[in-house]
């Protein structure tokens, strides 16, 4: 198997919640998965040298009108997709934000914002990768931490590598 030479992109997800434990997503308004439910985020500005923390600290702002410091999250889980879509690789830093969110925060050109119960998103339209693997990670290691590998395959597929898994012992298990 050759490794491919790819563009790399960086990229942080928002896993947000209110004070229900809903999980806040947004249904995007444009590619990369057009009408799909998912957790807000963005590409990283590496050319300025910003980090995970201060990309999804913007973002937060930039997209669902909160302000959070680096000390407001909590690094869950580390996604590297090998050849996505033969395109790009891509390293993605999943954060959960600590505090709840108090409000649905408004539409935005990315897209509209709504809070799920965990046991929606079986009947929402998500990414399938999404459902198939990065919700399960994310839901066994809340509050803990899972690094992650994807080989995307050229004639379709995935195959998966969970590389860390360090979930939270339920004895530890609290709200964040």
């Amino acid at each position: 198997m050759s490794l491919v030479p790819l563009p790399h992109k960086i990229a942080t997800l928002l896993y947000c919640f209110n004070a229900a434990d809903e999980v806040l997503l947004l249904e995007r308004a444009q590619e990369p998965n057009l009408g799909l439910w998912s957790p807000c985020g963005g590409k990283l500005k590496t050319g300025l040298g910003e980090s995970p923390h201060a990309c999804a600290c913007r973002e937060a702002g930039e997209e669902m009108g909160v302000q959070l410091t680096p000390t407001d999250l909590h690094l869950t889980g580390l996604v590297s997709e090998h050849g996505y879509q033969g395109q790009s690789h891509w390293l993605m830093f999943l954060f959960e934000v600590t505090r709840p969110l108090a409000a649905t925060p408004a539409p935005h050109p990315e897209g509209r914002f709504q809070f799920f119960h965990r046991s929606a998103l079986a009947r929402l339209a998500i990414p399938v990768t999404d459902r198939d693997q990065i919700w399960p990670l994310f839901w066994r290691h809340r509050g803990g931490f899972f690094a992650a590998h994807c080989r995307c395959h050229p004639t379709g597929g995935h195959t998966w590598t969970l590389e860390e898994s360090r979930p939270l012992h339920p004895a530890n298990r609290h709200p964040l």
